[in-house]
């Protein structure tokens, strides 16, 4: 991100999902900002503000943090939370028969690369940032104290499809993905289909190869979009499926566009298939 602000704000919501993901609360927040000694003193206190700012939304606190000299501006958060044992949600406790729900539509990484060639729109760039910048609280929020909800992990750099390799775990079951359900942010399929993909999507491409079944015609966009890294992306749930219409219910009032996107089957040569 160019924007200071926004880059603080985008970097700490992305730090913060971890805890949400785990059924958590966020309580207490350090900051972690390399920078060079030629970045404006402006640039630095706008960085620290978005994430502030994030924090705050969170209900959590900055209590500190460590400055660090460095060629390339890098922030991040170190965060504390908490959550009921009987409460935590893991990545890879999905059960047969369960429903996926993401809670974010996809693109990030395809529109930052578009972006930084100039050619998004002023809708687009907003739709991005705002995507980007909004804290998963009111996912966890929602759902916290609902039954039914299996397992979590938030959709971040590794792709939808590899995050959904993840929750597959040891489990023997099978991840379903219906690409035709999955939520894209606004120019995504665009420009995936202009081959505006990031490198790290290969990279999860070719890490993926033997663990994903995909279509033979499936549109290349959609196979690339798939794979396309997420900053600060949303909650993939797994839930019982007598469970999902309240639980889908409880996220619509919380988030701008859920979408059921797949369910969990039996064992199958693949543990990620895309139909």
């Amino acid at each position: 991100m160019d924007d200071a602000y926004e880059y603080g704000q985008i970097a700490a919501a992305n730090s913060l999902s971890d805890v949400w993901a785990m059924g958590g609360e966020a309580r207490l927040c350090m900051n972690i900002l390399m920078f060079p000694e030629h970045l404006p003193f402006e640039t630095v206190q706008a960085i620290l503000r978005g994430g502030y700012d994030k924090v705050a939304e969170a209900e959590a606190i900055v209590v500190g943090g460590h400055t660090i000299k460095d060629d390339i501006p890098k922030y991040g958060l170190c965060v504390s939370g908490v959550v009921h044992p009987d409460r935590i949600l893991r990545n890879n406790s999905i059960q047969k028969g369960d429903v996926l729900i993401l809670t974010k539509p996809l693109g990030t990484g395809v529109l930052t690369n578009a972006d930084r060639g100039g050619l998004l729109s002023d809708s687009e760039h907003k739709a991005m940032v705002d995507c980007m910048a909004a804290l998963n609280k009111y996912a966890a929020d929602a759902v916290r104290n609902l039954d039914g909800v299996h397992a979590c992990t938030d959709v971040t750099g590794f792709s939808l499809l590899g995050h959904s390799y993840e929750m597959c775990g040891e489990s023997g079951l099978t991840v379903i993905i219906d690409s035709s359900r999955v939520p894209l942010l606004p120019g995504a399929d665009s420009y995936a289909s202009m081959g505006l993909v990031p490198a790290v999507a290969y990279q999860n491409m070719n890490h993926l190869k033997d663990k994903v079944a995909l279509p033979k015609d499936l549109p290349s966009h959609v196979h690339d979009l798939l794979f396309d890294p997420q900053t600060s992306g949303g909650l993939l749930y797994s839930v019982a499926s007598q469970e999902a219409g309240r639980i889908m219910e409880a996220l619509l009032k919380a988030c701008q566009s859920p979408a059921v996107i797949g369910h969990v089957d039996g064992p199958s040569a693949h543990p990620v298939m895309v139909i």
